[in-house]
């Protein structure tokens, strides 16, 4: 069965370098595309869907904004699960703050230089191993602006209440951009921050195991 990942905010398929599916699933990573002017979430999930084949069984895997896509792509091509990485399914489970920033137009007049240079900087604070460092400075330095504006908006002007069946979540405890106390996810993992993805793979290897754990025999 193909799993097709969806990176988030600022990456790139190289966020995924540590994972490893259960024998009978095969990696298929999604590409950013441009987003068009007029593109909400919702519209650009399903313009990033087209290369997903859903004439046969399939399951998203979906990385912070990531998730949210994959969330938008999942109640319109129901794959056989969907999986949330450092993400949220619904967008009442965003923090307020995000909400307010978007309601008075703070994230229109921030540079996203500067929304770059905040997390770069924030990487000489993190744990991750210092060739995983390098990586995630590269992905923020060469993301693209223009979609990386797009996106914020697109985030902070969402609205979903609907959570796709069946999805599993798993979310680190002291994530720092999508707080764990306002969202419900399958699994905790103490110590873990935004990027398990990359400072934890063995327990995301692990969970993706166990939410694929059936349908690789259905495909």
């Amino acid at each position: 069965m193909k799993v097709y990942f969806i990176a988030g905010l600022a990456a790139d398929k190289r966020v995924f370098k540590y994972i490893q599916l259960p024998t009978g699933c095969e990696a298929v990573f999604l590409d950013w595309i441009s987003p068009d002017k007029a593109d909400t979430l919702p519209s650009y999930a399903l313009r990033l869907a087209s290369t997903i084949n859903t004439d046969e069984p399939f399951a998203l895997v979906g990385l912070s904004f990531g998730g949210m896509l994959a969330t938008e792509i999942a109640k319109v091509y129901k794959p056989a699960v969907t999986i949330l990485i450092s993400s949220v399914p619904v967008s009442k489970e965003l923090p307020g703050y995000f909400r307010m920033a978007g309601k008075i137009g703070l994230h229109k007049i921030v540079p996203v230089s500067l929304l770059k240079s905040t997390a770069a900087t924030k990487r000489l604070f993190t744990r991750e191993k210092q060739a995983d460092k390098i990586m995630l400075l590269d992905l923020i330095n060469e993301s693209d602006s223009e979609l990386i504006r797009w996106s914020v908006d697109a985030i902070l002007n969402w609205q979903n209440d609907v959570v796709p069946q069946p999805l599993w979540h798993i979310h680190g405890k002291s994530d720092e951009i999508l707080p764990v106390r306002f969202t419900h996810p399958t699994l905790t993992i103490p110590k873990q921050g935004h990027v398990m993805v990359v400072t934890k793979p063995d327990v995301v290897n692990e969970f993706l195991a166990k939410a694929l754990q059936g349908y690789t025999l259905k495909s």
